[in-house]
């Protein structure tokens, strides 16, 4: 099984300025959310889902905006 952050991890990352990559990507149901760590790209994931899904690009904007993400790279 692949690797994900935590919400509440990814958080911290960015508020300690360790995480500065973040992209978006469609997924089937709408956009996930993934940040670089290292050399791979790691999906956030709540504490209930897998890989959280959000229905649109605005409501993951909505979301960075919330945990301090400066920066956001949209990939279609």
């Amino acid at each position: 099984m692949k690797k994900s952050i935590q919400q509440e991890t990814l958080e911290a990352l960015i508020g300690d300025q360790a995480l500065r990559e973040c992209r978006a990507v469609r997924v089937d149901g709408g956009w996930s959310l993934q940040g670089r760590i290292g050399l791979s790209w790691r999906p956030v994931r709540s504490r209930r889902e897998a890989v959280r899904v959000w229905p649109s690009l605005t409501a993951v904007e909505r979301f960075c905006v919330k945990i301090g993400l400066k920066q956001l790279v949209v990939e279609l």
